[in-house]
């Protein structure tokens, strides 16, 4: 049968700001989403997906090991790629295989249509392997912003103000090694979404810990996740007693799930219990997934 990971997610707490460097008037905004009858900010998926390919690319460039070769190199200002055509087909490169392509052509004669008169182009497509999902903080958005002046002379003086959120955000991700070119990557991206930094836009004016303090494996054949968005804030930690309710219902077994982390008071006795292997660090449960047979 084939095998799933699933996984939730919780940052460490941080000032979230300026994370589109899109603005209202003169207020640089941050993305916000209705959820929970409440207002809440919230990081996209592609922004999660570009930290993963960036924690590849610099520890290819700090260690030259060709696992993490990254076809789309991101050089502080622009992307340059080493293939676009994508012959490999995600063989060689880990981005290309973990997060998929499409390179789309456009006809190259009017003569190129198909039995319905439509002009026919080309397309290479590769799906992504991994799906993620929008992160989500933990805490609703109270519209805390700070006013700013820039300019020296008095005549050209400009004033703007920029939205912040202190909080955590959680998100989640699926995937299938089975649909993976190298199946040994799934230790690779295990590794990245344990130690991911700059997510968000993280300017050079802030600066915000995306690593997790908490996470959430499901290791399954049940192509479900059933643990997405499974932690509530509970004062300065994370409660997870709607996974311990899915655990004790029977939606969820208990050997299926690896954790670490820090978690409300109580809460790991309960899931040792049950027969979850909990672990204190988050690196330390990456690393028990990591080691796992997926083939």
């Amino acid at each position: 049968m084939t095998k799933h990971l699933h996984a939730t997610f919780v940052t460490h707490i941080g000032i979230a700001a300026n994370n589109r460097g899109e603005t209202e008037g003169n207020i640089t905004t941050l993305q916000k989403i209705m959820w929970k009858n409440d207002l809440y900010t919230t990081v996209s998926a592609e922004a999660i997906r570009f930290a993963l390919r960036y924690y590849w690319q610099q520890q290819y460039e700090r260690t030259g090991d060709e696992a993490y070769l990254v076809n789309r190199v991101y050089d502080g200002q622009t992307y340059q790629w080493k293939d676009e055509s994508f012959a490999d087909e995600g063989e060689l490169y880990i981005d290309d295989d973990v997060l998929g392509y499409m390179d789309a052509k456009a006809p190259k004669s009017d003569s190129s249509e198909d039995s319905k008169g439509k002009k026919k182009g080309a397309a290479k497509v590769r799906r992504g392997a991994l799906e993620v999902s929008r992160a989500v903080s933990l805490l609703p958005f109270l519209g805390e912003t700070s006013f700013n002046s820039k300019g020296g002379v008095k005549t050209n003086t400009s004033l703007y103000g920029t939205e912040m959120h202190a909080t955590s955000y959680q998100y989640s991700i699926s995937l299938t090694p089975q649909q993976l070119k190298r199946k040994e990557r799934i230790a690779l991206v295990v590794e990245a979404l344990a130690s991911l930094h700059y997510v968000g836009g993280n300017q050079s004016r802030f600066l915000f810990d995306f690593s997790p303090q908490l996470a959430v494996f499901r290791i399954t054949h049940d192509p479900a996740p059933r643990i997405l968005f499974v932690a509530e804030p509970e004062g300065d930690l994370y409660s997870v007693q709607t996974l311990i309710k899915r655990v004790e219902s029977g939606d969820i077994a208990a050997d299926e799930l690896v954790i670490g982390g820090e978690m409300a008071a109580g809460e790991r006795e309960q899931l040792q219990q049950f027969g979850v292997k909990v672990h204190k660090g988050v690196l330390e449960a990456a690393n028990v997934v990591k080691a796992m047979d997926w083939t």
